[in-house]
C-alpha cells in the first residue's frame, strides 16, 4: 500500500508539466471550451488539430470543459472533437499572427453506445472497433425521460445488469472512477450512467454487465441549475394484493444542482448538490398468529437529506484539482416490518456520514495524463429495537414476534484512493494504476439478540411450547477491526489495424482477511470489422475476476471467536425458560465463526462472443453469447453439526461452529440480443432479450447446505436463475406535444426449495429437506412491469430554444397495468402458506415531477 501511495503522489502532486516553471512560447494560441446540448461542460473530450503539413497533436478537455494548444504557427487547421456519447465534431480554423478568440464548441449527443436521445433531428449508429458499442449508456437527456420511482434512477437502470456476473457485495458503482458500493451524488449532478463499458479491461475489479460507472457534470464557467420537487400519495396508487386496505403513504423529495464560476470565471468553478427526502410508506403484514390471520399495514417513515459540495481550480492548462464533501442525515423507522413480521419486531435505524474527495489531473505531457484520487470519511450509525428487552419469536413462515433484537452502534473511518497513469504512443493507449477499495476500521458494538430468540417449525409447536433452537448473546459485543483491500493494474489497448483492435491486461487484487496473495487475473479482448465498411464488427474477451468476502464475516469472526461474544444455541430447548433446573447459560457450549483455513477469494472466469451489424442509419442489431464459471465461491458450513444418528455433536464444548468457506461452483451461460437506436419512427432506445441459465450450489457467504457433510444436493438452479428476460426503454416524442419514457421489464420466475420445516439433522437450522430432494427444486411465478413517464418541457425563452430556461412538468406510473406480481412463495411444508404466495410487488403507484433548469 505505501509504494501505491507513492507512486500516486510522485506522479500527481510532484510531477511538472512541461510548462511548469518555463516560460510561455512565443506564438499564438489556440483554445476554448466544450459544452453538451444542455450547456454543461464536457470534461475528457479529446481535442485534436491537424496542421497543413498532415501532422496531428491532441489533448484532453479539462474538467471545465477548457483546452488548449500553444506555440501555433499562423495558417488554418483543422480541429476535431470526439467523446463518447458525442458526435465527432470537425471544424476549419484559422490562425493569425495573434490568439484568436477562445472557441465555442457544442457537441451534439449520438447513440454511438445506445445512447438514449431523441433531440437530434437525425441519429447514427456506427459500429466502430476502437469502442465498445455493446454499451447500455444513459446521458442526462435519456435519465430526465427515465421513470425512475423516488428518483432511483440505478435502480431502473440495474434492470440491465447481469445477476450472475455480480459477486458477493452486489453491483459495483463506480463514480468518476472511484469504486464503491451506492451512489454517492444526488441524480441532477450526473452527466451518464453506463453498464458494460471495456468489460473486459483490467482496471476495473468487476465485469461489465455487474457495474454502473457514473460520471458527474464538470463545473462551467457560465451559472447552470437544475430543481425538481417530486411527490406520490396513496390517493392516486392502487391497493397492493396482500393488503387489506389501501395504505395512507406518501413521498416528498426536493433535489436540484447548480453549477458556475468560483471567482475567476476562466479557472474556477463550482458544483452543489442537495436531496431531501420525505417518505412515509406503509409496510404490509401478511401472517398467522395462533389468533388467526393478520392483514394490516404498518408504516415505516424515513427522513434523509444529502449535500454535496464540489470546487474545482484550473492551475492551467491540463492541470486541476478538484476536492469534494459530502454530508449524509438519514432515519428509517419500523424497519423490517412486513410479510411475516409484525410491527412489534421493528427496529429504527439512524445514519450520519460524511466523506471528503480529493482529485488531482495533471496532462504531463500531450501523450502523458495522470489522476489521482482520495476519499476519506467518516459513518456513525445504530439501530435500536423497537420492543426492548424482550425475546424474539419466530414461528417459520408464520409469523416473527417479540423483539427485533437488532441493537447496535457502529463507526467506521475509511479511506480509499485510486491511481491511474494513462500513456498514449502510437498505436497504443496504455494504463497502469492501483486503488484500494477499503482501508477502514470498523467499530461495532453488537448488543443484538441480548434477549434471545426462539424458533419454532409450525403454529403447532408454538401452541405446545416446543421450540427447536434457542439462540442467545452474551459478553462483549465491541470490535473494531481494520481491513484492507488493494488492488493494482495493467493495461494496454492496441489498435493494431484500422479494422482491429486489441485489449490486453493483468489485474492483482489483495485482501487482508483472506491469506491469498496471488490473486492474478488476466484479461483480452478484440473487436475485427471483417468488412471495409465496418456495418459488422465481432467482439469477444476473457477474463478472471476475483471476489470480495464483505465486511459483515470479518466482523462475525472477530466476535465471535470463544472469548469475545458468547453466542449460546441450545437445541430443543424448553419454553419460555430455555435453560432447565439450575442450568445456566454460562455453562452452555458456544458457538464460533471463522474462516476455513484453505479459504481464497473467489473468481469467476467470463468470457464472451458477440457480432454487432448496423441495420440501417438509425439502428443497430447485437447478438452476444457469455460463459461464466465460478470458482471457490463463499459458503457456510457447520464442521461441528451432528453426524447420523444425529444425537450429539462431535466436540461437545461448542455448538454450532460456523465456517466460511471458499468451495462452491457455478456455471452461467446467457445469449443476449439487443436492438437499440431509432427502433420505430418516433421511439428511440433499446430492446434487450437475454436467454439464461444459471446453476451453483451456493446461496451465498451466508447460506448453509440442507446437510453439512453432503453437499452434492445443492447443486441446482441458482436463486436468481430465470430462464427468459427482456428489458425496453427508451423515449417516445409526440412532436412538441409530449415526451414520453418508457421501461418495461419482464422475466420467468426464479426457483426457491422445497423444505420440510423441521430439524430433523439436529444443526439447530430447519433447512432440512425431504430425502433425495435437491435446493431450488421449486418453480416461482414470472412478472412483468411496465413504467411510464409523460412530460411536456415549457421554454420560458423561444429565442435560445432548449438551451434556455425551461420548466418541465411530469406525471409517472410504476407498474402501469397494475399487474400482480408475486415476490414470494412459501416451500415450507409446516408453514400454513405452505405452496402460495405471501409477497407482491407493489401495485401501481403514481409519481408528479415538476423541474426548472437554466
Amino acid at each position: 500500500m505505501r509504494r501505491l501511495l507513492l507512486i500516486g503522489l510522485l506522479a500527481s502532486a510532484f510531477t511538472r508539466s512541461p510548462a511548469l516553471g518555463q516560460e510561455r512560447p512565443s506564438g499564438a494560441s489556440l483554445s476554448g471550451i466544450i459544452y453538451d446540448a444542455s450547456g454543461g461542460a464536457v470534461p475528457g473530450a479529446v481535442v485534436g488539430l491537424q496542421r497543413p503539413d498532415g501532422s496531428r497533436v491532441s489533448t484532453e478537455s479539462s474538467e471545465s470543459g477548457t483546452f488548449r494548444f500553444d506555440n501555433v504557427a499562423p495558417g488554418r487547421y483543422e480541429i476535431s472533437v470526439e467523446r463518447s456519447g458525442f458526435r465527432r465534431y470537425t471544424a476549419s480554423v484559422r490562425v493569425g499572427a495573434r490568439s484568436p478568440a477562445p472557441l465555442e464548441i457544442h457537441l451534439a449527443l449520438a447513440v454511438l453506445e445506445q445512447t438514449l436521445d431523441v433531440r437530434e433531428a437525425e441519429i447514427e449508429v456506427r459500429p466502430d472497433t476502437s469502442a465498445n458499442l455493446d454499451v447500455v449508456l444513459l446521458n442526462r437527456a435519456a435519465l430526465d425521460n427515465l421513470p425512475a420511482l423516488q428518483n432511483d434512477v440505478l435502480g431502473a437502470i440495474s434492470r440491465f445488469l447481469d445477476p450472475a456476473a455480480q459477486g458477493t457485495n452486489g453491483p459495483s458503482v463506480v463514480v468518476d472512477g472511484m469504486e464503491g458500493s451506492h451512489l454517492s451524488v444526488s441524480v441532477s449532478a450526473i452527466q451518464e450512467v453506463r453498464i458494460n463499458q471495456n468489460p473486459y479491461s483490467a482496471e476495473f475489479f468487476r465485469p461489465g454487465r455487474s457495474r454502473l460507472e457514473i460520471i458527474t457534470k464538470a463545473g462551467t464557467p457560465n451559472f447552470h441549475g437544475t430543481f425538481n420537487l417530486l411527490g406520490r400519495d396513496h390517493r392516486l396508487e392502487a391497493r397492493n394484493a396482500f393488503a387489506a386496505t389501501r395504505p395512507p403513504s406518501h413521498w416528498r423529495s426536493f433535489e436540484g444542482s447548480l453549477t458556475g464560476p468560483l471567482g475567476d470565471r476562466k479557472r474556477n468553478s463550482f458544483v452543489l448538490s442537495v436531496n431531501h427526502d420525505r417518505v412515509d410508506p406503509q409496510a404490509v403484514i401478511f401472517a398467522r398468529t395462533l389468533t388467526g390471520d393478520v392483514r394490516q399495514n404498518a408504516s415505516t417513515p424515513g427522513r434523509a437529506t444529502f449535500i454535496s459540495a464540489r470546487a474545482s481550480r484550473e492551475i492551467r492548462p491540463g492541470h486541476t484539482i478538484t476536492l469534494r464533501h459530502e454530508y449524509l442525515q438519514e432515519s428509517n423507522r419500523g424497519q423490517g416490518v412486513g410479510g411475516f413480521t409484525l410491527p412489534e419486531a421493528g427496529a429504527d435505524y439512524f445514519d450520519r456520514q460524511d466523506h471528503f474527495y480529493v482529485h488531482h489531473r495533471i496532462a504531463i505531457s500531450s501523450s502523458l495524463i495522470n489522476e489521482f484520487s482520495t476519499r476519506s470519511g467518516r459513518h456513525n450509525d445504530y439501530a435500536l429495537s423497537v420492543t426492548p428487552g424482550a425475546p424474539r419469536i419466530v414461528v417459520l413462515d408464520a409469523f416473527t414476534g417479540g423483539s427485533a433484537q437488532a441493537d447496535q452502534h457502529r463507526t467506521e473511518i475509511d479511506f480509499q484512493f485510486a491511481e491511474v497513469l494513462s500513456w498514449s504512443a502510437g498505436r497504443h493507449l496504455v494504463k497502469i494504476g492501483g486503488n484500494s477499495y477499503d482501508i477502514n476500521r470498523r467499530g461495532l458494538n453488537n448488543l443484538a439478540n441480548s434477549a434471545g430468540t426462539f424458533y419454532f417449525s409450525s403454529l403447532d409447536d408454538y401452541r405446545l411450547g416446543r421450540p427447536f433452537t434457542f439462540v442467545q448473546q452474551q459478553g462483549d459485543g465491541h470490535v473494531a477491526p481494520l481491513q484492507t483491500d488493494l488492488g493494482a493494474f495493467l493495461q494496454d489497448g492496441y489498435r493494431w489495424r484500422e479494422n482491429l483492435s486489441l485489449g490486453f491486461g493483468a489485474r492483482a487484487d489483495w485482501q487482508d482477511t483472506l491469506g491469498d496473495h496471488s490473486n492474478i487475473a488476466p484479461r483480452a479482448s478484440f473487436a475485427w470489422a471483417p468488412r471495409k465498411n465496418k456495418r459488422v464488427v465481432l467482439r469477444g474477451g476473457a477474463g478472471l475476476f476475483f471476489d470480495r468476502s464483505g465486511t459483515r464475516p470479518i466482523a462475525d469472526v472477530n466476535l465471535y471467536n470463544g472469548v469475545r461474544l458468547r453466542q449460546i444455541m441450545v437445541a430443543n430447548p424448553s419454553y419460555p425458560n430455555p435453560f432447565v433446573g439450575a442450568e445456566q447459560a454460562a455453562v452452555q457450549p458456544i458457538s464460533l465463526a471463522r474462516f476455513a483455513p484453505e479459504a481464497r477469494n473467489p473468481y469467476t472466469i467470463q468470457s464472451g462472443l458477440g457480432v454487432e451489424t448496423k441495420l440501417d442509419k438509425s439502428t443497430a442489431l447485437t447478438v452476444h453469447y457469455t460463459y461464466a464459471k465460478g470458482v471457490k465461491l463463499f459458503r457456510s458450513r457447520d464442521v461441528n453439526a451432528p453426524l447420523p444418528p444425529f444425537t450429539a455433536r462431535p466436540n461437545p464444548d461448542f455448538a454450532q461452529v460456523r465456517q466460511f468457506e471458499s468451495s462452491g461452483n457455478q456455471i452461467a451461460h446467457a445469449l443476449e440480443v439487443s436492438l437499440r437506436g431509432q427502433i420505430a419512427k418516433f421511439f428511440t432506445g433499446t430492446a434487450q432479450y437475454v436467454l439464461s441459465r444459471a446453476y451453483n450450489d451456493t446461496g451465498g457467504i451466508y447460506s448453509f447446505p440442507a446437510y453439512n457433510y453432503d453437499t452434492s444436493l445443492e447443486w441446482s438452479r441458482a436463486d436468481f436463475d430465470g430462464r427468459h428476460r427482456v428489458a425496453i426503454t427508451g423515449t417516445a416524442k409526440a412532436g412538441k406535444w409530449f415526451d414520453a419514457g418508457i421501461l418495461l421489464t419482464a422475466r420467468t420466475g426464479a426457483p426457491y426449495s422445497l423444505t420440510t420445516g423441521r430439524d430433523d439433522n439436529q444443526d439447530s437450522l430447519a433447512a432440512d429437506r425431504p430425502p433425495g430432494v435437491r435446493r431450488n427444486s421449486l418453480q416461482g411465478p414470472g412478472n412483468a412491469t411496465l413504467d411510464l413517464r409523460v412530460a411536456r418541457d415549457f421554454l420560458l425563452d423561444g429565442s435560445k430554444k432548449e438551451k434556455g430556461p425551461a420548466i418541465t412538468l411530469s406525471i409517472e406510473s410504476f407498474n402501469l397495468l397494475n399487474r400482480v406480481n408475486y415476490v414470494t412463495y412459501v416451500g415450507n411444508r409446516s408453514s400454513p402458506f405452505f405452496g402460495k404466495p405471501v409477497a407482491a410487488y407493489p401495485a401501481r403507484r403514481m409519481q408528479a415531477g415538476f423541474r426548472f433548469r437554466f
